[in-house]
């Protein structure tokens, strides 16, 4: 967790997600990647990507009073003194916040995504959706969204919600890398509902089964909750044991896919007010 992209619109939410990666880079001896993405209408068939590109929209008035003015509350923020000591390199991108953000991820070989997100819900939910959906299902790695102010963030009690199939190994790996990074204990969840059912018996031997090949720092164990649905079974369970940060693997998928499958990671970041991470099968 070397390099973390933190993506703010300036608000308090992702100023929430600004002090916990900073945290975890101080931890780590990391950078932070502030990014700024400037959608402006003059801008959109230009295609300029950062603020260092050339183009004739990068001299525009407008265009240049909005850099300024970002630029000034870049330095803001740099002043902060919870980021002191941390290097933060900060950029301003002319593209859609989504595309920018995972755009940047790539460019700059980015290990961990720290975003806010305040949620939605309703019609909000259905018909607006949120830039920190979109990255939750796309993003190649791990994604942490923060809700609300965290103070210290340092978690203790992981629950990580499964059904522990064999291509959850593979982001499984990241999982234990995380969690072995902050030493927490991981609760390994098995969600039981009525159109999934698994004894107790079967679904802690699973769980055991897929843990074997790995080696947890901090230990976890595992634990068989029933529920009406998955995303109900993980919010409740997660209550239950007061958890820090609630955990999932997410399969990304987009188009009709997504619309009829839907993403039980997104309902999550929308509804849960833990802490969430995700990470991409």
């Amino acid at each position: 967790m070397k390099k973390i992209l933190v993506p703010t619109d300036f608000s308090d939410h992702a100023e929430y997600a600004l002090k916990v990666a900073a945290q975890i880079a101080r931890e780590n001896d990391g950078e932070i990647f502030l990014l700024h993405m400037l959608e402006l209408p003059a801008l959109a068939s230009d295609g300029i990507g950062e603020s260092n590109a050339v183009g004739s929209s990068s001299d525009l008035p407008e265009v240049m009073f909005f850099m300024q003015k970002t630029r000034e509350r870049f330095q803001d923020i740099l002043e902060q003194p919870y980021l002191e000591g941390i290097p933060v390199v900060e950029a301003i991108q002319f593209e859609r916040a989504f595309d920018g953000i995972i755009s940047h991820s790539k460019k700059h070989g980015i290990d961990l995504v720290v975003m806010g997100s305040h949620g939605a819900s309703g019609f909000q939910e259905m018909f607006i959706g949120s830039n920190t959906e979109k990255v939750v299902r796309t993003s190649d790695v791990p994604v942490l969204v923060i809700k609300k102010e965290e103070g210290t963030f340092n978690p203790q009690k992981f629950v990580f919600a499964s059904n522990f199939s064999d291509e959850i190994k593979k982001p499984f790996a990241k999982v234990v890398d995380f969690a072995n990074m902050f030493g927490i204990h991981i609760h390994l969840t098995f969600i039981n509902t009525p159109n999934d059912f698994k004894s107790t018996h079967a679904a802690e031997k699973k769980m055991h089964d897929f843990i074997s090949g790995f080696q947890v720092a901090n230990g976890y164990t595992t634990h068989v909750y029933n529920d009406v649905n998955v995303e109900k079974g993980i919010l409740h369970f997660a209550n239950s044991v007061n958890a820090d940060l609630i955990g999932m693997c997410t399969h990304g998928r987009q188009g009709l896919a997504h619309f009829f499958n839907g993403s039980i990671s997104e309902d999550l970041v929308n509804h849960s007010v833990r802490p969430v991470v995700t990470f991409r099968i």
